[in-house]
């Protein structure tokens, strides 16, 4: 069966593309792991027939309507598993009204739930299609169990020295795009039609966000200056400029601004996990990793859910206590073997079924959707030659952005998937295949910088 996964945001999702690309090709189905568009020259031109289509939203935005229904047209059965997942607030009813419609939940087979939480509210608010709703899991809490320590290994650029990590979710204040482009383009997406408030709420996040940011430069020099035993990574949102943050902290001794890689990596190996309004709590919760939530002043506009977890500070002095603490805790080793139940706001949120992984279950909805005409051998050749195609128009429209930027505008860097590596990927299909214990000889081709084909070991 043919099988195409959409990765948006690299750092976010594709090491559980990933995931489900090994347990899917060691089941003897072929799968694309790639950005949108080259999936979809691949299906405009024939060369890719039709298979299951996995992406990460079903967003009513009109240019997503319209390139489903292109896809559903064409025999490719759509499943989605939301990315954003709906994580950070109680409750979920109003992700499930502005993330979803009835119209793009019509256009996919199956829609992936995170968690009971996520689930049981998508069956309530869309019951005409509450056969379509699988509470699986997500692949990216499969790979926050301990099981999968070993697949991460450390991160290449880590530090000599223990780290802090501290998790930014300051996107608001912080994109790469401009605040007046971000408001522009969640209108044209229909945000602020399903969500009137929404407006609002985004200038009164953005200024709490830079409130944030400025509590969060003080502390990380609070923290670095009052100790030279353990080292700070400041991990940036995937959204957010890494230069901000670099500007921000230059001069500070012992930090570290790095995006390099999921952020998976770098909880596993870090003491402890500093936050404020961040997916990564929940992540280092799952792990067992300690979190220390910095709640400088008393926001408006807070990530509930998230900012009730771990250990709670307001103060710099009681934040350099409780992470000082931390650290010679773990370099005594005190606590490391603890295991404790997950708070309740936590587990209704992820589901983690000990007797299956979450990708293993989306693999086997994804084999009964198959009607015995998603299994047409691909015109790789044919693909591959629109992929070279694209790529050399990419480099002459780069070349006249960067000569006549007036004319053309500046080039665009795609900060969200950047290119990937071959040896790299193999790596990860490897180290993969040893976790799951799978032996099948599989074939990992990178037909572009962002478009990997993983499939039984066959000629191409």
């Amino acid at each position: 069966m043919n099988i195409y996964q959409h990765v948006e945001i690299a750092a976010r999702e594709l090491d559980s593309k990933l995931l489900l690309a090994v347990i899917a090709a060691s089941r003897d189905h072929d799968v694309l792991v790639s950005e949108m568009s080259a999936i979809m020259k691949g299906v405009q031109s024939g060369s890719l027939p039709p298979g299951v289509f996995h992406t990460k939203s079903l967003t009513p935005k009109n240019k997503k309507i319209t390139r489903h229904q292109i896809l559903v047209d064409n025999g490719f059965p759509i499943t989605s598993i939301d990315e954003e997942g709906g994580l950070i607030d109680h409750g979920y009813d109003k992700f499930a009204e502005v993330r979803y419609s009835e119209e793009t939940i019509a256009q996919a087979s199956a829609v992936f739930g995170w968690g009971a939480e996520d689930t049981e509210t998508l069956e309530r608010v869309y019951p005409n299609y509450s056969s379509r709703m699988h509470q699986t899991g997500s692949p990216r809490a499969d790979l926050w169990r301990p099981c999968f320590n070993q697949y991460w290994g450390a991160p290449g650029a880590m530090p000599e020295k223990p780290y802090l990590l501290v998790s930014s979710n300051m996107g608001t204040a912080n994109n790469m795009r401009p605040f007046h482009e971000s408001i522009r383009l969640e209108r044209r997406a229909g945000y602020y039609q399903r969500d009137p408030e929404m407006f609002l709420r985004r200038f009164g996040l953005i200024a709490e966000d830079y409130r944030m940011t400025l509590a969060f430069i003080e502390a990380v020099r609070h923290l670095a200056e009052s100790n030279d035993e353990y080292d700070i990574v400041l991990r940036p949102h995937p959204v957010e400029s890494i230069e901000a943050w670099k500007v921000y902290l230059e001069g500070i001794p012992n930090v570290h601004v790095i995006r390099e890689g999921s952020i998976t990596a770098w909880v596993n190996n870090a003491f402890a996990v500093m936050h404020n309004g961040c997916t990564t709590a929940l992540e280092a919760t799952v792990f067992g990793k300690p979190v220390v939530t910095y709640l400088p002043f008393e926001q408006e506009y807070a990530r509930e859910l998230p900012n009730e977890l771990g250990v709670r500070v307001e103060s710099l002095e009681a934040l350099s206590d409780t992470v000082n603490g931390l650290f010679h805790a773990s370099q005594s080793g005190v606590g490391s073997e603890k295991e404790e139940a997950l708070p309740v706001s936590v587990a209704k949120k992820v589901h983690l079924d000990d007797a299956e992984l979450a990708a293993e279950k989306i693999v086997k909805v994804w084999e009964s959707l198959d009607n015995g005409e998603l299994s047409s051998p691909c015109n790789w050749t044919k693909f591959h030659a629109h992929l070279k195609l694209a790529k050399l128009r990419s480099v002459v429209g780069t070349a006249l952005r960067n000569a006549l930027p007036g004319r053309f505008g500046p080039a665009k860097e795609n900060y969200k998937f950047p290119p990937m590596d071959a040896a790299d990927i193999r790596g990860r299909i490897s180290r993969l295949q040893r976790v799951l214990g799978l032996d099948e000889e599989l074939e990992c081709k990178l037909l572009s910088e962002r478009t990997v084909l993983i499939r039984p070991r066959r000629l191409l």
